[in-house]
């Protein structure tokens, strides 16, 4: 598949890293040669120095011959711009990066697909529903609804309490139990279990059950003693900060601790029709962060621009009592550090991005694709066609590769788990996890 993008960026060095490890055509386009040269030799892709908006570079760049052309510099502008100019030169799909909310109703996409944008995407926005989907269960380090919450992935952090420890997954998650264990990261591993696997403390389990056994997974991973957050304190008052407060549920009250004067002013006519307060100061300083409360605050959410300042900002308050903390790592070698600290939930808004832009390549009937950082994992949902391999035989004779479990699947509009007798059916939506396997490798059981 040839890829062309445009900007050199924190999402565009990303992508075009992950791609090409997949060994796809990849070109990238940015008008810095400093930006170019930091991506470094040791990846296979072609750079090319000029704008994605002029026709000459897009021509030079064989966009005609392109399968899919994502835009993800900076400026908004300039990437709707090379978009429409890319799909009139032949591109076949097209993905472009916004700033925009407006954009992201659906009368809007209508309107830049009738442009030659096939997909925006927002990745302040898109990390917000994830940030949210932290806080509403604390007791949850990431969490995942499928069709609806018809099925919903659980990642949980494994501490004492949990009932099911050192015990074969085979005995405690048969196929009649109400959850899966579908990946596990254990320190710098990670897992794709087998029946024979075991459960370790602090080991980062993710769980893949239906709404209403929710409680029962909570009880057997001992977490029944967390509170639900009600007070929010976040750091930053950036355009993610803006996007998770704005989706918060009512019943959650937050306050912003902002550094830059002029930002609380527009803050605070931005957020005044919510239970919001804004705070000028610097949240890392302790007095200021007691004087507001902090020890009867259930969550801090750190979402300032630099990583450093995030992580420690997240294990001050885990020091002055706050359970649930949430980090925005864009630094991806940070990563690994935050979890190894017990930060909590890690946003990467690139990797994020980057994952709804990678669905875009595959071939199969994808409607979401997932990359679980932490865990160093993938996960998809695939929609199985009719005459599809993946509907000839029960799931255990598929013959799957090893690194590749199949977590559960939706069946008009119900979620159930899956088993090795499983069959599954023509239009099954299809929950996939991989760990070290090229998404492209998997999608031939479906199409």
């Amino acid at each position: 598949m040839k890829i062309i993008i445009a900007g050199a960026y924190a999402i565009g060095t990303h992508l075009a890293r992950l791609l090409s490890r997949s060994k796809e055509d990849i070109t990238l386009i940015d008008d810095s040669e400093e930006r170019l040269a930091s991506i470094g030799s040791d990846y296979d892709l072609l750079t090319m120095l000029g704008q994605p908006t002029s026709l000459k570079i897009l021509q030079n760049a064989d966009i005609q011959d392109a399968d899919l052309f994502i835009a993800v510099t900076p400026l908004e502008s300039k990437n709707i711009t090379s978009c429409i100019l890319a799909k009139k030169l032949g591109a076949k799909r097209t993905v472009a990066k916004v700033d925009n909310p407006e954009y992201m109703d659906q009368q809007a996409q209508d309107f830049f697909r009738e442009l030659g944008i096939d997909k925006l995407i927002y990745p302040e926005m898109l990390a917000a529903v994830d940030i949210n989907n932290g806080l509403k269960m604390s007791w949850v380090r990431q969490r995942w609804d499928v069709h609806d919450g018809a099925l919903i992935m659980l990642g949980i952090k494994l501490r004492e309490t949990c009932e099911i420890l050192n015990k074969p997954l085979k005995d405690i998650s048969g196929p009649n139990d109400p959850y899966h264990v579908v990946a596990i990261k254990r320190g710098s591993e990670t897992i794709i279990p087998g029946g024979y696997d075991e459960l370790k403390l602090y080991d980062l389990a993710y769980f893949m059950t239906t709404r209403n056994y929710i409680p029962y997974i909570r009880k057997i991973v001992g977490k029944e003693h967390y509170v639900d957050v009600k007070n929010v304190m976040v750091m930053g008052g950036g355009r993610t900060a803006v996007r998770a407060v704005k989706k918060m549920p009512e019943y959650m009250e937050t306050k912003i601790i902002e550094i830059d004067e002029h930002r609380c002013e527009y803050l605070n006519d931005i957020l005044d029709d919510r239970k919001t307060l804004i705070i000028h100061g610097d949240g890392r300083d302790i007095p200021l962060l007691t004087e507001e409360g902090i020890r009867s605050t259930q969550a801090f959410v750190a979402l300032t621009g630099n990583a450093e300042t995030n992580i420690l900002a997240c294990l001050t308050a885990k020091r002055l009592g706050v359970r649930k903390t949430v980090a925005a790592v864009e630094n991806v070698d940070y990563v690994s550090m935050a979890e190894s600290l017990d930060i909590g939930t890690i946003i990467n808004k690139k990797a994020i991005a980057a994952s709804y832009i990678y669905q875009m390549m595959l071939d199969a009937d994808v409607m979401n694709v997932r990359f679980l950082m932490s865990a160093n994992a993938d996960v998809a949902e695939f929609i199985a066609k009719e005459d599809s391999k993946v509907t000839k035989k029960p799931v255990k004779d598929l013959g799957m590769p090893i690194g590749v479990t199949i977590g559960g699947l939706v069946r008009k509009g119900e979620g159930m788990l899956v088993s090795g007798h499983t069959q599954i059916e023509p239009g099954d939506s299809v929950m996939v996890f991989c760990h070290n396997i090229n998404m492209k490798k998997i999608e031939k059981y479906f199409i």
